[in-house]
């Protein structure tokens, strides 16, 4: 059973009554849910995941003035509920904080994740916040919210990146790939320095992982779930075995070839859906010149001219 499901039948089989009994009084305040870290919040999560931090608990996302009001009653509550629940045994609350499961106050689940206790206020804040971090606080599931300031938050951040971080971001992964992988993968194998041609290898292909994600407007997750949650984007998925050969071929003179080839192609394709989308207007045009062209096209005079790798 995925954890999301166990989660909510947890939840709706003792947790709704519990909270109904016990705190009718701020019934409406207190959101219920399972976000955060661990792949159950992904939906990815398999028999794999159970060995470590699985479990059958949820959230409880209360405010700051909430939590002094009844924090405490609430947590000892739900630290009372069953600790078995379909062959599942939930685990001990740590008495020092950090728990990803029980009661948590709204504005330190977001700065703990983001660092700020709402959603960003400015561009430049934007700019620094990892994209795992922003899908952290993002993803799972709220399975209720009356109150609606968690995910007042939530909602504003699940939009995206605002438009200029992300044509920044567009910008400086684009031109990483041309470095790295069209321009200095080869030199490092002629060069025979190996191990330097498979860091050009992988920067070009996390770039062009993070290219897909931004072209999919989806915040990329943390590195071992990109290629799962690439299979699931509308866009550009079908690269994904051909990102994952450039990782596995070697550098003999004819695996150098195909992966030069290989990432001409990959390249191809990206001009070509940037031109769809309207941040590249040359369809003849390389992957260079079109981060700078979307570099260009950024609004905010401040973003356009920091360094184009500012937000790699």
């Amino acid at each position: 059973m995925k954890g999301l499901e166990l989660s909510r039948l947890y939840y709706e089989k003792y947790g709704r009554q519990m909270i109904s009994d016990k705190f009718k009084e701020y019934e409406n305040e207190i959101a219920i849910g399972l976000v955060g870290d661990g792949s159950e919040c992904l939906g990815y999560d398999d028999i794999l995941s159970q060995d470590h931090d699985f479990e059958q608990g949820f959230c409880l996302f209360v405010t700051k003035s909430g939590y002094e009001n009844y924090g405490f009653a609430l947590e000892r509550a739900y630290e009372k509920l069953p600790r078995e629940f379909m062959g599942y045994e939930r685990q001990k609350l740590s008495p020092v904080g950090g728990a990803r499961r029980g009661v948590i106050v709204i504005d330190e689940f977001y700065e703990k994740h983001i660092g700020f206790k709402s959603a960003p206020k400015s561009l430049e804040q934007w700019l620094y916040i990892p994209s795992y971090a922003l899908l952290s606080a993002t993803n799972g599931e709220v399975f209720k919210d009356e109150l609606g300031e968690f995910s007042k938050i939530r909602n504003e951040l699940k939009k995206g990146y605002p438009e200029d971080i992300r044509k920044l971001k567009l910008a400086g992964h684009c031109l990483l790939m041309v470095q790295s992988g069209l321009y200095n993968y080869e030199r490092c194998v002629k060069r025979r320095e190996y191990g330097s041609a498979q860091i050009a290898i992988m920067n070009f292909v996390k770039s062009a992982i993070s290219v897909i994600y931004l072209i999919n407007n989806r915040y990329e997750p943390f590195y071992k779930w990109v290629y799962r949650g690439i299979r699931e984007l509308p866009k550009l998925s079908n690269l994904e075995s051909s990102l994952v050969a450039l990782s596995q071929l070697g550098d003999s003179e004819e695996e150098t070839r195909a992966k030069s080839e290989a990432m001409e192609e990959i390249a191809k394709v990206f001009v070509n859906e940037l031109c769809v989308l309207g941040y590249c207007k040359e369809k003849n045009a390389d992957l260079e010149f079109c981060a700078y062209e979307i570099q260009r096209d950024i609004k905010d005079a401040q973003i356009r001219n920091i360094h184009i790798l500012a937000g790699v």
